[in-house]
């Protein structure tokens, strides 16, 4: 469904993408987790072709995205604050969304509408923030194109808004399964919904595998120093704090039962590491543990 090989882009003279790689051919939930600047918006944009890549190729669903009519049949990019027209309200958008999405469900958009509880003739640019992105999320939802890109789709909203949002996506998805790519920062919103997940770190894709697998990744542990530091050797160390005698680490590894026997025999604290801090730890400058 989307493949990109070697991709590089740059705004003027500031690389922006580097060497990016990335293919998935089944119809899935993406997360798409990065720093801010890390590339993750560039990505979006050469993906739904708004932008034309410097080097390497890219394609969606077989279509060269840049400049293509037939691209815009199966791509659809809610953009983080979207540039609605000043005069649009909530049935404007629908309208428009009807106008230029051929997959567009009215009565999804409609349902949707009513759960969010919008008001339809007030003016988009008059909404908070958290209603904004209900918007745009109706529009991404709603357009069941086959290849639907979603930047920061939770900003702003509540906790309870936040349940309606991933129960009405996995609902469309689960009757029409197509390629949705979610975009965050804070991946702990939308990992439960996401079967894999691609990290951009300095403007380029470093991983991108099973969610699964990689929320299993990060060791904590905690004791003191003379203890631990025999366990970590030959492991690259994500974060190290000590507090006196005492020191507190993050290894990138498997958190496994064979670690919590290890943890518990050396009489420290072993845990597994949440999976943002270990996706903040693993994308900043870190250390092998010497033997």
């Amino acid at each position: 469904m989307i493949k990109l090989e070697n991709v590089s882009f740059s705004y003027g003279n500031i690389p922006a993408l580097k060497n990016v790689n990335l293919s998935e051919t089944e119809p899935i939930i993406i997360g798409l987790w990065g720093r801010n600047g890390s590339g993750k918006t560039t990505l979006m944009k050469l993906l739904s072709g708004m932008e034309n890549i410097d080097a390497g190729s890219i394609t969606v669903n077989g279509i060269i995205p840049y400049n293509s009519n037939e691209a815009m049949n199966n791509i659809t990019f809610m953009q983080e604050n979207h540039p609605f027209s000043d005069l649009w309200n909530v049935e404007d958008a629908l309208r428009f969304g009807a106008l230029f999405n051929k997959n567009w469900d009215m009565e999804l958009a409609e349902h949707l509408v009513t759960l969010f509880e919008l008001p339809r003739k007030k003016k988009i640019k008059k909404f908070s923030k958290g209603m904004q992105s209900m918007v745009q999320i109706i529009l991404g939802l709603a357009s069941k194109a086959p290849v639907t890109i979603m930047d920061e789709p939770t900003n702003g909203l509540d906790a309870h808004m936040r349940k309606q949002f991933n129960d009405a996506l996995l609902n469309t998805y689960e009757e029409e399964p197509r390629l949705i790519i979610l975009s965050t920062h804070h991946i702990e919103e939308i990992e439960a919904m996401c079967e894999k997940i691609a990290i951009i770190n300095q403007q380029t894709v470093v991983r991108y595998e099973e969610t699964e697998a990689l929320k299993m990744r990060g060791v904590l542990l905690s004791g003191s120093a003379e203890t631990i530091e025999p366990l970590i050797e030959g492991y690259t160390i994500l974060e190290k704090r000590k507090l006196g005698k005492q020191i507190n680490v993050m290894i990138d590894d498997e958190f496994t039962d064979e670690w919590k026997s290890i943890a518990k025999q050396a009489g420290v604290t072993g845990e597994k590491a949440p999976l943002q801090d270990y996706l903040v730890n693993f994308t900043t400058k870190r250390e092998v543990q010497k033997i």
